[in-house]
């Protein structure tokens, strides 16, 4: 079975996961940036970085897919992936990006990732402190644990990076 790993990663988290699973499978690993075509691949496993509603590179590895390639996703982000209400919102967010026919065979994985709020570009520092202020005003009882998480983290360094959580995608593949 001829395999891929194609990662989207804006600050490394993502890059970092695609690369480690590189290692334990000795799949090639490669940005979404560098995709045109991936029909002859009998699988692809999509590390995508969560942001702004969409993960990052998703759409694209989606358009360049094979009609009978296996599509795995990873979704990498700041949420807890016990949250359930936290993953329901991600898996929203894919139905977005992958066609139905495609979405119905595809398995999706979520992985904690991390934040350097000091390498933030300037427009997604400004989005964060926006959202932070916002979520800051919420009543309490409107503050689910992912708000409540982006509130305790604001302007530090988080890094829920855990390299045993690939373990479920490595059953598989």
């Amino acid at each position: 079975m001829k395999s891929l790993i194609v990662y989207g990663s804006q600050y490394g988290t993502t890059k970092q996961y695609a690369e480690k699973f590189a290692e334990l499978t000795g799949l090639p690993a490669v940005s979404y940036e560098n995709v045109k075509d991936l029909k002859e691949y009998d699988q692809i496993v999509h590390f995508g970085g969560l942001y702004a509603g969409g993960v990052k590179g998703l759409k694209n590895t989606v358009k360049a897919l094979g009609e009978n390639t296996k599509l795995i996703i990873a979704t990498v982000g700041l949420a807890d992936v016990q949250d359930k209400e936290n993953t329901d919102n991600i898996k929203n967010s894919i139905k977005q990006q992958v066609p139905a026919p495609i979405l119905e065979r595809t398995k999706i994985f979520h992985l904690r990732g991390g934040i350097d709020y000091k390498k933030l570009s300037f427009k997604h520092r400004t989005m964060m402190t926006l959202l932070y202020n916002r979520a800051k005003k919420l009543p309490e009882e409107k503050k689910n644990a992912e708000v409540r998480a982006m509130i305790e983290t604001f302007n530090s360094v988080v890094d829920f990076v855990d390299y045993d959580s690939l373990t479920q995608i490595l059953k598989e593949i």
